[in-house]
Order: C-alpha cells, then sequence, then structure tokens
C-alpha cells in the first residue's frame, strides 16, 4: 500500500498513513484534513550491485577476465 502525507490544518500536524486509495479517500472526506504532494523518500543504504552480489561472483568474474586471453578488455 501507499504511504501518503496528510495535514491536519487546525493542530498544523503532518503525519503519514500507509491505506488504500479508498480508505483515503474516507480520510479526506474530514475537512479539516488534506493531502500534501511531497518528494519521494529515498532510500540512504545503497549497495553496489557487485557488493551485493557476494564474493563468488566477483571470483566467477576474475575467472572470465583469466580466462579471456592476453589482449582482453574485459574490467571488472
Amino acid at each position: 500500500m501507499p504511504v501518503y502525507t496528510l495535514h491536519k490544518k487546525s493542530t498544523d500536524e503532518y503525519f503519514d498513513v500507509n491505506v488504500k486509495f479508498d480508505d483515503l479517500a474516507q480520510l479526506l472526506e474530514d475537512d479539516d484534513i488534506v493531502r500534501v504532494l511531497v518528494a519521494p523518500k529515498f532510500a540512504s543504504n545503497t549497495v553496489t550491485n557487485l557488493r551485493r552480489a557476494g564474493n563468488e561472483w566477483q571470483d566467477l568474474l576474475g575467472n572470465i577476465k583469466k580466462g579471456s586471453g592476453r589482449k582482453n578488455t574485459i574490467k571488472t
């Protein structure tokens, strides 16, 4: 389910809700609550694909490079 950011005007409070769109429509029937458009949140813990794949994958890439010939252009 998507996360929506809402603003309660009377208390000037911002909060996130994780609900279906139909349930969001019921929340927005209250005149005191409005939906706020915000930038999407980005992942802060990013790991490269090579690191995520593990050491076995890096070993395999190294073996491919070694076996590819003398003037290879493979970069690992």
